[in-house]
């Protein structure tokens, strides 16, 4: 019994009061599925390119090469609508390895120096993509919702961006959706769908599971916030394109390619199967004005500051390999497995904002330089990574 509570056990509204006031105000969808039953960075691909290219788990060496896949970015680059992604640490939207082409170093910019200060002027672009602190430390906690990380911060994190669109002379236009890449745990009471779910590309994963892509993961929550929907909506079960269409990750890239009246085909065949949610923002001919200002400020449910020096989470060094790739670390013969082995959290945040910082000071140069816009950044190993002397410029 003690087992089964635990299982199904969750925070209770007042304990998460900014998502109850979002929820109450604006939509909740109680039919979105992960896009497959399977862990963290997967279903993360699955967000902005409709696939996963056959990855059912959270392999480091693959994550840290680049998937290959196309997004959505280029699909509306390509069209000549901006982008934009907001990151803290580390992007890890570089995951997809053609984001790391020269075109596209100025679409990433840091969150804390751009988002509101592009937000009052109303320059933010026309899909915008924020990321979140992933390294929990006593200065700068995490705000992810990452197990074990304070949930305090994420909803702070999440009232700071609301208030900061509800400033903006942009509120008008927006659209802000607010979702988990994957369930918190293993309980729901509705069964996820295992029949008319398409796979993405005909890709079978590895073995010993060999997954076809023909079923969904386990809900997800999910909020839609807008001034053109409804107070209090509720999104049920997709109505189309297809009988068996649901809400799932893919349906972000489906949403944007209609919004914006891309041109550009469907990334794959599960965006053009999923469904999507335009519909909650076209029952209104004109934008409330009744959209609360501020947020209620959450619940501190923890004492104490974070535990920096504990050792790096699987998800923490996922990125750490990804910013060995920035720093050009990769190429050393103790990549990868002792990239993190040993690391703590501080330490491990350090060496990510480091290769950051350094990856696109370097994009930046060649741009300068008149390296082609196609060509992806690839950088030298860090020098200052190993005791010697001295310290050089990197270059892509």
């Amino acid at each position: 019994m003690e087992m089964a509570t635990h299982v199904m056990n969750g925070y209770r509204p007042e304990m998460v009061p900014v998502y109850q006031a979002l929820v109450q105000e604006f939509a909740v969808f109680d039919r979105w599925f992960a896009s497959a039953p399977t862990s963290t960075q997967p279903n993360r691909l699955f967000i902005h390119s409709a696939t996963s290219a056959g990855a059912t788990s959270n392999i480091p060496a693959l994550l840290a090469k680049g998937h290959p896949q196309r997004t959505i970015f280029e699909n509306l680059d390509s069209e000549g609508k901006s982008f934009g992604i907001y990151y803290q640490n580390i992007p890890a939207t570089l995951f997809y390895r053609n984001l790391r082409k020269l075109k596209y170093v100025t679409k990433f910019l840091p969150y804390g120096t751009f988002f509101k200060r592009h937000a009052k002027e109303g320059k933010l672009p026309s899909y915008v993509v924020v990321e979140q602190r992933y390294t929990d430390t006593k200065a700068n906690p995490a705000n992810d919702d990452y197990p074990s990380h304070n949930v305090y911060h994420g909803q702070l994190f999440v009232k700071e961006v609301y208030e900061t669109l509800r400033a903006s002379p942009q509120w008008n236009e927006t659209l802000l959706l607010i979702t988990y890449d994957k369930h918190g745990g293993f309980y729901d009471h509705v069964p996820t769908p295992v029949s008319g779910v398409p796979s993405p590309d005909g890709i079978v994963g590895l073995e010993p599971f060999l997954f076809k892509f023909d079923r969904l993961g386990v809900r997800v929550p999910t909020i839609a916030v807008s001034p053109w929907i409804e107070k209090g909506t509720v999104v049920h079960k997709a109505k189309g394109p297809y009988p068996t269409s649901e809400y799932e990750h893919s349906w972000i890239a489906a949403t944007v390619k209609k919004l914006f009246n891309l041109s550009s085909p469907f990334l794959t065949k599960r965006d053009a199967w999923a469904g999507t949610f335009e519909g909650i923002v076209q029952t209104r001919t004109q934008p409330r004005t009744d959209c609360p200002v501020q947020l209620p400020m959450p619940v501190r449910m923890r004492q104490g500051e974070a535990d920096e020096n504990r050792q790096l989470s699987e998800f923490q060094q996922e990125l750490m390999h990804l910013a060995a790739v920035m720093k050009g670390d990769d190429i050393l013969s103790s990549y990868p497995e002792s990239i993190a082995k040993g690391m703590t959290v501080k330490q491990g945040k350090e060496y990510m904002e480091d290769a950051v910082k350094r990856f696109f000071e370097a994009a930046r140069l060649a741009k300068k330089l008149g390296v082609h816009e196609e060509q992806i950044v690839k950088m030298r190993p860090s020098l200052t990574s190993r005791p010697l002397k001295s310290d050089t410029q990197q270059h892509p």
